[in-house]
Order: C-alpha cells, then sequence, then structure tokens
C-alpha cells in the first residue's frame, strides 16, 4: 500500500537539516537544496476514471491528520471511501458485506516491501530501500472494528530484524464500516519497541490499509467492476482510484483484481517546518493485483498488490532536480 505520510522521523530529519526553526543556517544556503531534497525524498518515499452513469457510495472517514495519538498509541484517522459501480456483474447477484461474527479469529500473515531509487540531477543512482518486514497477526472480529495481535516480527535485514523483537505481542486494530471500509487504524506497540521498529510497522499497515478494499453498495455479481476513491493524506494529499473487479465468488470466498492510479491534488510539496517547497514536476504511480477474502474472516486470506512508479521533484530556488523510482507491494497469507 502506498501511503505518503510525513512521519516524526522525517520532521526531525528537517530539523537537523535546516536549524529548528526551519530556516537555513548562516553559510549553509549553498548546500540547502541538496540536503533538504535527500532528507525530504526519504519522508515522501514514506508512503498513488470513474463513470458518470453509475452508482455512488460515499464511507465517512475522519480525514484529518495522521500520527494523532496519546502517550505511546497512535490512532490514525483513514479519509472518506466513495465507490462507484461501473458494471454489475451477472446474475445471480448480491450484496458484498462483511459478515463476521463477533469475536472470530484469524491468523494471517502481512508481508510488506518498499523499494526506492533516487537521483539529484545528474548524479549516481541512490538505493534508499527500507528493509522488508513480515508481520504474523492474530485478528479477532469486534461488532465494527477488527483487533490485531502481532506475533514474532521478522525483516532479513539483521538490524531491523533485532529491533523488531520486542515488538512481540504489540497491538493493533482497524475501525470497520459496513462495507469493508477501514476508517481508522490504531497502533500500540510494546513500549520497549525502539523508533526504528515503531516506524517500520506503522509504514507496513499504512501500505496495508491503502491496499485494502470497500465493497459497493448495491448487488452485485462475477465481473462486476466498481471504484474505490479515497484521499491518501500526507505532506502532498493525493487522490487515489482502486478499480475493482469480482473475478470469482464462491459462496463467501472473492477472488478482487485491483487497478490502483494514484495522482497529487496539487503541483507543489510544502516541506515540514517551514523548510519551502519543491515543485512536482511530474508524478506516475501505478499498480495492480489479486486478493482473495472471506465475508466471515476479518483480514484478507491471500493475495499480492504491486504499485510502483516514477516520481520528479524540482526545488525553484536552484537548479536541483530530484527523481524518484518507487515500488511497494503488500501481501496477504499463510
Amino acid at each position: 500500500m502506498t501511503v505518503l505520510s510525513s512521519s516524526p522521523s522525517s520532521a526531525n530529519a528537517t530539523a537537523r537539516c535546516t536549524g529548528s526553526s526551519g530556516r537555513p543556517r548562516p553559510g549553509a544556503r549553498g548546500a540547502r537544496s541538496s540536503v533538504l531534497l535527500v532528507m525530504m525524498a526519504l519522508a515522501l518515499s514514506a508512503f498513488g476514471t470513474g463513470c458518470s452513469d453509475g452508482s455512488e457510495t460515499t464511507v465517512e472517514g475522519d480525514g484529518a491528520d495522521p500520527l494523532v495519538g496519546i502517550g505511546r498509541e497512535v490512532t490514525v484517522p483513514i479519509s472518506a471511501v466513495t465507490t462507484t459501480v461501473l458494471e454489475y456483474g451477472a446474475e445471480p447477484r448480491a450484496a458484498l458485506r462483511p459478515e463476521v461474527a463477533p469475536g472470530v479469529t484469524q491468523q494471517v500473515t502481512l508481508r510488506t516491501d518498499h523499494h526506492i531509487e533516487q537521483q539529484i540531477n545528474a548524479q549516481a543512482v541512490r538505493d534508499f530501500s527500507p528493509p522488508a518486514i513480515t508481520i504474523p497477526l492474530t485478528a479477532q472480529a469486534g461488532d465494527d472494528d477488527i483487533e490485531l495481535t502481532l506475533g514474532t516480527v521478522t525483516s532479513p535485514d539483521p538490524a531491523l530484524a533485532k529491533a523488531l523483537l520486542p515488538a512481540d505481542g504489540s497491538r493493533a486494530g482497524f475501525d470497520i464500516s459496513e462495507l469493508g471500509a477501514i476508517t481508522a487504524l490504531r497502533l500500540a506497540p510494546k513500549p520497549a519497541t525502539s523508533d526504528a521498529a515503531r516506524a517500520a510497522l506503522e509504514q507496513a499497515f499504512y501500505q496495508a490499509v491503502y491496499q485494502s478494499i470497500t465493497f459497493p453498495d448495491e448487488p452485485v455479481g462475477v465481473g462486476a467492476v466498481w471504484t474505490v476513491r479515497q484521499q491518501v493524506s500526507g505532506s502532498v494529499p493525493l487522490d487515489q482510484v482502486t478499480t475493482a473487479t469480482l473475478t470469482h465468488r464462491e459462496g463467501s470466498l472473492l477472488t478482487i483484481r485491483l487497478n490502483v492510479v494514484q495522482t497529487p491534488k496539487t503541483t507543489v510539496w510544502q516541506l515540514p517546518n517551514q523548510a519551502g517547497q519543491l515543485e512536482i514536476v511530474d508524478y506516475l504511480m501505478h499498480g495492480a493485483g489479486d486478493i482473495t477474502v472471506d465475508l466471515g474472516l476479518p483480514l484478507p486470506v491471500s493475495g499480492s498488490v504491486e504499485v510502483g512508479g516514477n516520481q520528479t521533484y524540482r526545488d525553484p530556488n536552484s537548479a536541483v532536480t530530484l527523481r524518484q523510482t518507487l515500488r511497494t507491494q503488500v501481501q496477504w497469507g499463510a
């Protein structure tokens, strides 16, 4: 799931580059652009057509900025979702709704992999990819939410794998609408979890949330096509349109093909801490995948969605241009 978000660590990086006020220190002006572009690119990479004849449904979310928490528990409101049916599919048709009885549990594994390459002007391309992580989850359904308990989180990177060990037993959760939309994400890592491990978990869940699916309000059959429109909150707000196709149904088990497109809602990126802005020269993010969901279980049973593309940013006060190639993969399975 590709989510654009400026995390606390990225804001701190900005402060280190510019000084606590967010303004360049004397003598640092010449280096400002290149340093800020590198640091802000890392923050940016933390985290992508309708039909006028279709039927449209909106599921409201809070729409507030993410990372609003009390103490060490973090609550992330998720923006509103609008679904529009483009094709209703074959008969028989039925309303798609989560039918998860409170108390039902499920064990599933979430895997995320985020690849980042960037180039400043004609300099060599550099790889800033964070390590992939694998999160075993035990999900328990509530009346309108899902409570998650994390197992032993692993990573191919030895340092991150060690940092993630204290997160075993951490809690998380999703608030869910009647159409399956995630309206809020809760994260409560164990107190001993380091900032690096918290950031990795936060990013993984962000990605999973924005690659989830919301069902249409009307009855549909196999072959049905609908769009899910949502704003991805962050320093650069994005319009995300996911086109979903119901390719197979067997009882409560659904296979859904997803096609994801993200476009920025603005032509500039306002950097944190009043550090200036970058012009968005071009931005293309697109992806696809398939997920299998059981209407009687809290989380996807299996599937994989990959979103990637290229982005170019320019500092209006210099000749510095930043190019990024991004790819994010979200997988569900045993």
